[in-house]
């Protein structure tokens, strides 16, 4: 009896384990918003990591976060590096391109709690009196992305962050 049951444990483990390599290889997450601002004023407050406190939901995960900031004030050559709790781990953000008042990249490595390196963007388009502000985020999905990817929607936990701090810079924008 014991060892059928490891044979079905081990067997349904294994399925699992194969299923993960099917998953895609990269992942994209991506959200947008409209804020009633031009550009040329939303951009300062992505362009800055000194202003990504008044906006970010990741600067309040961990009140006790501690961050260094480095390189060019602000534009391409920023960085930003952060160690704190379970909750923000460790990493660092560079900025690699700055194109005023249109679009912001950042090269994104985590360090803990999972190594990853990534890209995000944030592009501002006028829209009449509006600007239409997206934050996508895309990368390799290495073996154990894949694993988790089972369990956890990276879209839906990812997403859900993109959501609050488009909308707290709405809402500093339009100030």
């Amino acid at each position: 009896m014991i060892k059928r049951i490891t044979i079905v444990v081990v067997a349904l483990l294994a399925t699992l384990l194969l299923f993960a390599t099917t998953r895609p290889d990269n992942f994209r997450v991506q959200r947008a918003t409209s804020v009633k601002a031009p550009p040329e004023k939303i951009f300062p407050l992505i362009n800055d990591f000194r202003r990504w406190d008044a906006w970010s939901p990741y600067e309040h995960l961990d009140p006790a976060m501690k961050r260094s900031l480095s390189g060019a004030t602000e534009g391409k050559g920023a960085v930003y590096e952060w160690e704190g709790n379970d909750k923000v781990g460790k990493g660092r953000m560079e900025i690699t391109r700055a194109s005023p008042p249109s679009k912001v990249a950042i090269q994104l490595d985590f360090i803990k709690p999972i190594e990853g390196h990534d890209v995000a963007e944030f592009t501002l388009q006028p829209q009449g009196d509006a600007t239409q502000v997206t934050w996508t985020m895309y990368g390799r999905s290495p073996y154990v992305a894949k694993l988790m990817g089972i369990f956890f929607d990276m879209d839906s936990m990812v997403g859900k962050e993109f959501e609050t701090g488009l909308a707290n810079l709405k809402a500093l924008a339009e100030k």
